[in-house]
């Protein structure tokens, strides 16, 4: 099984976020200017996803893992990385990056956001 690690498959930053309903527009604003930084740190690419066909699930789902309420959305966004590597400086780079501040208050509670890096196992494209 090739583990990514030697293709150069890349790095994930993976993002499941509950964004008050009313907030979509200033979420889309603040992840609109947050793009342009996270791409000067090294990112391949940015994507955000507003939720549209989520199902509720029985046991669990989206909406229980960050505790969503009823006006509240989920948002699943990723971040792309040549590398670990290059994750982990952006990281590091991004704490002292005045540019962030800069974007404002979260529009949403980032004490329910979950946040995980990945390493790419396998991608088909097209």
């Amino acid at each position: 099984v090739d583990t990514g690690a030697a293709s150069g498959m890349g790095f994930i930053d993976g993002f499941v976020i509950p964004v008050p309903k009313a907030n979509a527009a200033a979420y889309r604003k603040q992840a609109e200017g947050g793009a342009p930084i996270f791409r000067d740190l090294g990112a391949s690419r940015v994507v955000e996803n507003w939720g549209d066909d989520i199902q509720r699930g029985k046991v669990t789902d989206f909406f229980g893992a960050v505790k969503a309420t009823q006006d509240e959305e989920i948002v699943f966004s990723w971040i792309e990385y040549p590398d670990k590597a290059t994750r982990d400086e952006a990281g590091a780079r991004m704490m002292d990056d005045p540019r962030f501040a800069a974007l404002g208050e979260m529009p949403f509670d980032g004490k329910r956001m979950i946040i995980g890096g990945f390493e790419t196992i396998f991608e088909a494209k097209a």
